[in-house]
């Protein structure tokens, strides 16, 4: 069964650092990448990130870059996005999901996934 399932979700104060996780099952992350989107409310839902396939690389929008990390644990099929340096911008429901191809160009848009988690709450408050 394919399967999404992010968690690590929390509230944080304004300059705090949280982590979240999406663990995979059903497929490897040798066959697909992996983005993560956050929605606000009463916004669309927005790209964050995405890590490619054989050769792990990344890709950030611009508002997180330098404060986001993503990254993959193979042996667990679980991908990573370390946030620091938090903003109340921030706050959303962040989802992954899984996409043929993540470059500079592509992965870059939901309607570019086909398989996604249930998202957990991001919550930058003080």
């Amino acid at each position: 069964q394919v399967q999404l399932v992010e968690s690590g979700g929390g509230l944080v104060q304004p300059g705090g650092s949280l982590t979240v996780s999406c663990v995979i099952s059903g497929f490897t992350l040798d066959q697909y990448s992996i983005g993560w989107f956050r929605q606000a409310p009463g916004r669309g839902r927005e790209w964050v990130s995405c890590i490619t396939t054989i050769d792990a690389r990344t890709f950030y929008v611009d508002s997180v870059k330098g404060r986001f990390t993503i990254s993959r644990d193979s042996t667990k099929n679980t991908v990573l996005l370390q946030m620091n340096s938090l903003k109340p911008e921030d706050t959303g429901v962040y989802s992954c999901a899984a996409t043929a191809i993540c470059d500079a160009y592509n992965g870059h848009s939901q309607v570019e996934y086909a398989l996604w988690g249930q998202g957990t709450q991001v919550t930058v408050s003080s």
